[in-house]
């Protein structure tokens, strides 16, 4: 088939587009964020084409999948047929509501011919989809290999834009946890965050780094932290599970599914998370045990292979 799908979220994108399809990318000569193309830090198959808003208007097009409200809009526009009447679509949520934890409308809600496919249980259960069919369909991570070796007495944490975001994504915790072990943190925006939490730089390094030398640089690192409150789970902990690194986290959406008993320490109290912190630290072999757990339950439950088939199942139902 012939699959048209923005690039939005690159490492889910990423998996994705293993599948056996063509995948059509818009690109626009900007490269903005209706058109960035193909993806530069990742690696996509020959299969993943670039087609630009004018192209799209003859292509053809066997499936739409849509990931941002004013996509079906866009695709109405740069393609001339209607997502989900002139042409099968289904809607990608990648998010968890942000305004309301339980009453925030979805807003596709109001339709019925676009499916929402959610991510995860956690998000399904909390977004009012209203009118819209609605299907779960759970990452799925093309495996990095085992590369942990923990040599670097340090946690590793990845979030985009750490200080815009703030108690989103734990970011006020982290002087805290600092106390306890010096923070490596990448992602976009991080640049300004040891002076934004007045912390010395070897207390919070900051790094944004292309995606085959974040692994790497993750994987040196003791143990991973993730001190989010409120997002959908993000696919940086399900890596780091991939490169058998054990997880100190909130207990907060659907972290706890993810990271079963063995594979790390999972609470809300604070205490709790600081004393795994130091016990990781204290004893390599015990991180070493922990993260090859986390990472046999990572392949098991959110491997390529299984979130590919899940897709093809769901794309054959709604292309039908």
């Amino acid at each position: 088939m012939n699959i048209l799908v923005w690039h939005v979220h690159g490492s889910w994108l990423t998996a994705f587009v293993q599948g056996p399809h063509t995948y059509l990318v818009p690109v626009t000569e900007d490269r903005g964020p209706d058109g960035l193309g193909r993806a530069v830090t990742w690696d996509w198959p020959p299969s993943v084409r670039e087609v630009t808003p004018a192209a799209l208007r003859d292509a053809d097009i066997d499936l739409m999948v849509l990931q941002r409200p004013h996509e079906p809009g866009l695709a109405l526009r740069w393609t001339g047929r209607r997502p989900g009447l002139d042409v099968p679509a289904v809607y990608v949520e990648h998010n968890s509501p942000d305004a309301s934890p339980e009453r925030q409308l979805h807003p596709l809600a109001a339709q019925s011919a676009i499916p929402l496919v959610h991510v995860t249980h956690f998000n399904r259960l909390m977004w009012d989809s209203g009118l819209a069919p609605t299907e779960v369909v759970e990452h799925g991570i093309v495996d990095p290999g085992p590369l942990w070796t923990g040599t670097e007495r340090r946690a590793a944490v990845v979030v985009n834009e750490p200080v815009r975001r703030g108690r989103t994504t734990g970011t006020d915790l982290l002087p805290r946890f600092a106390r306890s072990v010096p923070l490596d943190v990448f992602g976009m925006g991080t640049g300004s965050l040891a002076g934004h939490l007045g912390l010395p730089p070897g207390r919070c390094r900051a790094r944004d780094l292309p995606q085959h030398e974040l692994h790497r640089e993750m994987a040196r690192c003791r143990l991973y932290l993730h001190p989010v409150r409120w997002t959908s789970l993000g696919l940086s902990l399900l890596e780091a599970m991939f490169l058998g690194m054990p997880v100190v986290a909130l207990d907060t959406t659907e972290v706890r599914e993810a990271v079963p008993e063995g594979a790390g320490v999972v609470s809300n109290r604070l205490d709790v998370l600081e004393d795994a912190v130091r016990a990781f630290l204290a004893d390599p072999g015990h991180a070493r045990a922990t993260g090859a757990a986390a990472r046999a339950a990572a392949r098991a439950r959110y491997g390529e292979r299984r979130f590919l088939d899940d897709w093809e199942r769901l794309i054959k139902e709604v292309t039908r």
